[in-house]
């Protein structure tokens, strides 16, 4: 497929789907370009081809590992799978979650950004958090065209309001006219100029680990994901951590995946120190009714009250009401569509 071949790359999250319906809904049947859609689904069962098809007048689908890219369709990512663009045709992998998503949508406007440079238009449309900024950087930084749907219209204004402050916008647009507005640009053959004294990014599984461990200031986090070691770097005033694995987190997201780790641990003592109250219980009802016992079962009684207290201070340290300042919003849980 030719390098100037018109490519849309939309990425959606919570509230995405009427957003979506709403933008193909304007597209033509002869619309010069691709179209790739990316929402968050997790590993759910996705109806949204279907949807989308019903929508417009496009045909939808979700692609094959290496199908050929054509005009005129719009892929959809399935559940539990990245979709990456490539020169030629599209590929599929359950490569490291990014933002806490699979399918993520930093990784599809990353590699289209990267395959086809200053022919890509992206979209960001309604969504919590910021998963998509970091790619609409991307897409910027190689030349391509960015729109924005506008917060005041978004069901969740989180990722929309995160590109505006992070990437240089060319639209903000409601969803009804976002879709005339991918119609007249895939009609004009828009091909943006290129961005001036910009250094292309390096996705992050793509780059020199020895280099990307080594030449870095280390940050004092681990991924919480892996456990790995995580590395800092800067996509314009987004700041993004990413580990050997291959894992991916913004700043906001990064906080919000601590925090559920630190819950996760305590919920572990707690299941630990449940356990240790229970075996210190059987302990001291198996010793014989002897008097030189007593002393002995006596401790064990101990041992199993000091459990109990114990478990209760972190039960304590779980459900009391935790300072979140971030603005971004709790963490938003993937849904089937």
């Amino acid at each position: 497929m030719d390098s100037e071949t018109t490519i849309i790359v939309i990425g959606a999250s919570a509230g995405g789907v009427e957003a979506l319906r709403t933008i193909v809904a304007a597209l033509p049947a002869d619309l010069d370009a691709a179209v790739f859609v990316t929402l968050h689904i997790g590993a759910h069962r996705s109806d949204l081809p279907w949807l989308l098809a019903r929508a417009g007048n496009l045909p939808a689908k979700h692609p094959r590992d290496d199908e050929p890219i054509v005009k005129g369709n719009i892929y959809v990512a399935p559940p539990d799978h990245h979709m990456l663009i490539e020169a030629g045709n599209i590929r599929l992998t359950k490569g490291p979650r990014e933002n806490w998503a699979r399918p993520a949508i930093d990784p599809m406007f990353r590699s289209a950004a990267q395959a086809f440079g200053r022919s890509v238009i992206g979209v960001i449309l309604t969504g919590g958090l910021n998963d998509g900024t970091a790619g609409l950087f991307e897409v910027k930084t190689h030349g391509g065209f960015a729109i924005v749907q506008d917060p005041a219209e978004a069901t969740a204004s989180n990722m929309p309001q995160s590109a505006l402050e992070n990437v240089d916008v060319d639209h903000v647009l409601t969803a009804a006219r976002i879709g005339q507005c991918l119609k007249e640009l895939a009609a004009k053959q828009h091909a943006p100029d290129a961005l001036e004294n910009v250094s292309a990014l390096v996705a992050p599984e793509e780059m020199d680990m020895d280099a990307q461990f080594t030449l870095n200031k280390p940050v004092a986090v681990t991924c919480p994901d892996c456990g790995g070691a995580l590395r800092r770097s800067q996509l314009g005033s987004l700041m993004q951590f990413s580990c050997h694995i291959g894992h991916v987190y913004t700043m906001e997201v990064m906080l919000a995946a601590q925090f559920l780790a630190v819950e996760r641990f305590v919920e572990q003592a707690m299941r630990s120190l449940s356990e240790r109250a229970e075996l210190c219980g059987i302990m001291a009802e198996k010793l014989p009714a002897l008097q030189e016992n007593d002393a002995e079962r006596q401790l064990w009684v101990a041992a199993r009250k000091e459990a109990f207290d114990q478990n209760a201070f972190l039960r304590t340290m779980l459900t009391r009401e935790w300072i979140h300042p971030a603005r971004r919003g709790a963490i938003e849980m993937s849904h089937g569509v």
